[in-house]
């Protein structure tokens, strides 16, 4: 059935029709998926549907958002459809999805989504949460015990708030049912995702109840992942642009690059998956050289031309690499900093890697937001880039371009651009992070003061002398020169 808006949107027709399921048919649900972002929207679930479509198997996603009903309230509307507009350089192409079963929204009922979790038909629960979901500490990957969601959860078994939550509460119930576990795949950029996932959900069973934890630790699943595709936040202007294109109104579409990769660790309890490889998914039996690969050359650039980028006054990461001194740094970061510490995976070559990569970011059609990137910097930063700085300093390799990224982050989270403007930082530790950078004076003191928080900052690595002396100088050089100035003096 074909819906009609009941409202005139801005630039569009009153009255035009709304997006819909095309076929009428839903997906029977196999999975249910944690955090159902853009992200995920137009990447994993866009290679189930086409697993669905090429093998059959009922595989159909159950979505869930932890905290807000946006994501529901757009998408029941349309029977769970929406649009997946891949943005190449030479145009664009529309492509409906309906692997989405429903929508569940954790905070209005809890109860609901342990029962859809607990629901033997699914065998898998995959998670794109960010890195801040899991509750965990970023340099040590070990559960953060103290952490708000994680003291409820403990307290009040039948209503998690936290994605590590509702694992172990689902895994529970199965268990005392005698059913078997789910397959736990993360989809988050975390350096052995699956390592730091289980181990989180293993450690919050075990202060439930040890046996829980083993039976979840001898029965359960967790392989390791990597994801990749660039997905730019959805404006208002893409909706209208896509309604105009294809004559219906889609209020929840995703936008992406043309490229993608999954790499999955082929590890799932009892063997239990959709027909990924038939779609192009790399299933492997180590996914840690491709991690190391993408966190680093992709990831950590990401962040170095977001904060140096945004501080120069670069909207987008294709803007940035349009300014010859930013270009020129970037290909310095991977030929001299990044790429000599790293193991290719087998049939990859590094150097045609990150020449594709300089190829993605400078998609014009890709409008990713430095400022969007910034995002959750205190998360991020220990595997995108500190470890990479950590093993150049045990080597003996350069690591000053990254340092100026690390340096560029502490300006960014001291809240106040180069012309003295606020930065809306979005961070979870952004409140306690402008309040060390004020109380500090000069390069060396904020400086000083920001590698302090362990929680980000290893001490042994925040305890080297010449780690704290590159990021005294590039900060330094930050205040005194600005960033643009800065970039081309160490990319030169």
């Amino acid at each position: 059935m074909v819906q009609s808006s009941t409202s005139t949107e801005a630039g569009l027709p009153a009255d035009l029709p709304r997006l819909h399921r095309p076929d009428g048919k839903r997906p029977r649900p196999g999975i249910v998926h944690l955090g159902l972002g853009a992200f995920f929207r137009a990447h994993g679930a866009v290679y189930i549907s086409e697993a669905m479509e090429k093998s059959g198997g009922d595989w159909g996603i159950v979505g869930v958002s932890l905290v807000r009903p946006d994501q529901r309230d757009l998408l029941a509307p349309q029977d769970y459809a929406y649009t997946a507009l891949e943005l190449g350089p030479e145009g664009e192409t529309p492509r409906v999805i309906t692997a989405v079963d429903r929508v569940l929204v954790a905070r209005e009922d809890p109860q609901t989504v342990l029962a859809a979790m607990s629901d033997p038909a699914i065998r898998i629960v995959t998670l794109t949460v960010t890195e801040k979901g899991y509750c965990h500490e970023p340099s040590t990957g070990r559960l953060n015990r103290q952490h708000p969601d994680i003291v409820h959860d403990l307290a009040h078994p039948d209503t998690p708030l936290s994605a590590v939550g509702y694992l172990v509460r689902a895994l529970e119930r199965r268990r005392n049912a005698g059913q078997r576990p789910f397959t736990v795949l993360c989809c988050d950029n975390l350096p052995e995702n699956g390592k730091v996932v289980k181990g989180v959900v293993i450690e919050l069973a075990g202060l439930i109840d040890p046996a829980l934890a083993d039976w979840i630790s001898t029965e359960g699943a967790f392989p390791s992942t990597m994801v990749d595709r660039i997905v730019p936040a959805t404006k208002p202007e893409d909706i209208e642009r896509l309604a105009a294109m294809t004559g219906v109104l889609d209020l929840s579409p995703v936008m992406h690059e043309p490229f993608r990769q999954w790499v999955v660790e082929d590890r799932f309890v009892d063997g239990s998956r959709p027909d990924l490889g038939a779609v192009g998914v790399q299933l492997v039996d180590d996914v840690t050289p491709f991690e190391h690969m993408k966190l680093r050359c992709l990831n950590g650039t990401h962040s170095s031309l977001a904060y140096l980028g945004y501080l120069a006054g670069h909207e987008t990461i294709s803007d940035t690499v349009a300014d010859p001194s930013f270009a020129k740094f970037c290909k310095r970061l991977w030929r001299e900093e990044i790429v000599p510490g790293l193991k290719a995976p087998e049939g990859v070559d590094l150097s045609a890697y990150t020449d594709a990569l300089f190829e993605r970011y400078s998609n014009p059609a890709i409008r990713h937001r430095t400022w969007q990137i910034a995002m959750d910097g205190s998360q991020k930063l220990p595997q995108r880039i500190l470890s990479t700085i950590a093993e150049n300093l045990k080597a003996g390799r350069p690591f000053a371009g990254l340092a100026l990224a690390v340096a560029a982050w502490m300006r960014y989270v001291g809240g106040i651009d180069e012309k003295g403007n606020p930065i809306d930082v979005r961070d979870p530790l952004a409140a306690r992070l402008k309040s060390l950078s004020d109380a500090a004076n000069g390069a060396d003191g904020k400086v000083a003061a920001l590698l302090g928080v362990t929680e980000i900052f290893p001490p042994a690595l925040a305890a080297d002398e010449g780690f704290h002396a590159a990021l005294a100088k590039a900060y330094a050089g930050l205040l005194e020169k600005g960033a643009a100035r800065m970039v081309e003096e160490v990319g030169a």
